[in-house]
């Protein structure tokens, strides 16, 4: 979700990316606590349980972006939300995509007008759905 974090994104199927997605969430998770990440997130303790045991909870962007925004050593939540929309359009942008294009590259497992709002910010995305959305866009770069 951040710029530079993961190599080859366009080259990895969105379930490697998630799976490197949650990597990242559980080694700040391991590294703040459970509890100072729950407290620091509003995220069920629950949840992140079980995102540190492999069960990969269905989190949003902002979700992710909290946990990483936990970390000192990184930007708030909200700039990484925006960088993270940012990288999508960008990438439809310079990958010259549009939703429709995007629709029927993931064979329909979202629709355009779904897409749209989601890249936008006005519909929440999962981070499932960002690995998606990222693979894809990268991969046509």
């Amino acid at each position: 979700m951040l710029r530079d974090e993961f190599e080859a994104v366009g080259d990895r199927d969105p379930e490697d990316l998630l799976a490197a997605y949650e990597a990242v969430l559980t080694d700040i998770i391991d590294d703040q606590g459970i509890e100072t990440v729950a407290a620091e997130t509003g995220i069920d303790e629950e949840r992140l349980s079980a995102l540190v045991d492999d069960e990969s909870p269905d989190l949003t962007l902002e979700e992710a972006a909290a946990i990483l925004a936990t970390d000192p050593d990184r930007p708030d939540a909200d700039f990484l939300v925006a960088d993270a929309r940012d990288i999508l359009m960008m990438g439809m942008s310079t990958a010259v995509l549009d939703v429709e294009a995007i629709q029927s590259g993931i064979d329909s497992q979202l629709e355009a007008k779904e897409i749209q709002q989601k890249v936008e910010g006005r519909y929440p995305m999962t981070i499932a759905e960002y690995a998606l959305l990222h693979g894809y866009i990268e991969s046509k770069k």
